[in-house]
């Protein structure tokens, strides 16, 4: 069994997705004089293993957001074409990161949850305690 070479402790297609994620990233920053795309985060790249198609997905798309990344995604693509080496150059496909869709519909749940009363002291296990500060062991025998 061989020895992994220097820089390349994982697959090949995870460095070009993380390679194609940084390029991408640095190109949108410079298309921000463009008012429909805002700010925008690239969070992950997922390139096909036959280099055919490249999902990007990014951390919120509105409508003129993407409207404005089709029209700009030749020039993304001839970019990529000069500054990473590959057999072919992907074709882009722009969506919005579902995981982050999720992160939000998750915060505001736990939201509602601590907005109905589900703080301290709600809790009916701390009615065990008396007016002395001692708990009421439900489980021990009878004192006396």
């Amino acid at each position: 069994m061989r020895e992994p070479k220097a820089g390349r402790r994982y697959p090949r297609l995870a460095r070009v997705n993380e390679l194609v994620r940084e390029v991408l990233a640095e190109e949108i920053e410079l298309l921000q004089g463009d008012e429909r795309i805002g700010l925008l985060t690239v969070t992950h790249v997922e390139v096909d293993p036959d280099l055919r198609r490249a999902k990007v997905l990014l951390s919120s798309l509105g409508e003129e957001a993407e409207e404005a990344l089709m029209e700009n995604r030749t020039k993304l693509q001839a970019t990529l074409a000069r500054q990473v080496r590959l057999r072919r150059t992907p074709q882009l496909k722009f969506m919005a990161d579902p995981a982050i869709q999720t992160g939000t519909r998750v915060e505001a749940i736990l939201r509602e949850l601590g907005d109905a009363g589900g703080g301290p002291g709600d809790d009916p296990v701390d009615d065990r305690v008396d007016d002395t500060g001692s708990s009421d062991d439900i489980d021990s025998p009878p004192r006396g």
